[in-house]
């Protein structure tokens, strides 16, 4: 009985000594909509899987050039399909691992404004100066609200007042500041804020899907920790979270 309890006592303290060594660590790259619910998902897989995770977030089209040009990152979850889809085709992801991990959802917010008629007739208010929108050339939710603002007849006119974020990050930043009045946003971005005022969730008609992909890219495929967290990322437990923080999600193959 001695000898058996001092070799349970042993292999604990072995396996205290191993932990260490066996936890992994995985750099991701993210689209600035997702850094909040990635963090998010990062502190259960932290805690569960003993790897630590590092975040980058930035507009989708930035991270994709600094991939390009050798930034040292893992994975890389974008806010579109485009540039993920590039990518592979350009060699420098694991083949088959790209997916949708989430589907962006659009929402025009104006926190100041009790306004209970039309989204374009606010949109056009004469007393409306500043309407923000992320950078439609880099960043899909900037994309998306340009095609909203097509699809309702107002981007010509509404032009002169548009100002742009770098990415929906700072998009969010504008409006929540007070230096725009209002904005375009994620729908992930408003869970958490209590503010009242104008709210208009964008339907699905008036943009084209923003399905956000991610990829493993090649310098990772022997890094074990990035594998698992893209499991991770299929999960039933991380669907749950994604769901909850305001994105939808396609169903699972």
């Amino acid at each position: 009985m001695m000898n058996t309890m001092i070799l349970r006592t042993l292999l604990f303290f072995l396996l205290l000594v191993a932990l260490p060594a066996m936890a992994g660590a995985v750099h991701v790259a993210t689209a600035s909509n997702f850094n909040g619910t990635l963090r998010v998902l990062a502190k259960s897989y932290e805690a569960t899987s003993g790897h630590q995770v590092t975040i980058s977030a930035a507009s989708t089209g930035k991270l994709y050039a600094q991939i390009r040009h050798g930034a040292p990152y893992d994975l890389f979850l974008a806010a579109d399909e485009a540039r993920p889809r590039l990518l592979e085709q350009e060699g420098l992801t694991v083949a088959g691992s790209r997916f949708t991990y989430a589907l962006g959802r659009l929402v025009l917010w104006a926190p100041k404004r009790a306004f209970s008629g039309e989204a374009k007739a606010l949109l056009s208010a004469d007393d409306v100066r500043r309407i923000a929108i992320a950078n439609p050339k880099t960043a899909p939710y900037g994309a998306a609200a340009r095609q909203v603002l097509e699809a309702m007849g107002l981007w010509q006119g509404l032009k002169a007042r548009l100002v742009r974020g770098e990415n929906i990050g700072q998009t969010f930043q504008f409006v929540a500041s007070g230096a725009a009045e209002m904005g375009f946003v994620a729908l992930a971005q408003l869970t958490v804020r209590p503010e009242q005022g104008y709210r208009w969730p964008v339907p699905q008609a008036f943009y084209r899907p923003i399905r956000q992909q991610t990829v493993l890219l090649k310098s990772a495929a022997d890094n074990p920790a990035a594998m698992a967290f893209m499991d991770y990322l299929r999960s039933d437990e991380a669907r749950d979270l994604i769901l909850a923080q305001g994105y939808g999600l396609e169903a699972q193959p």
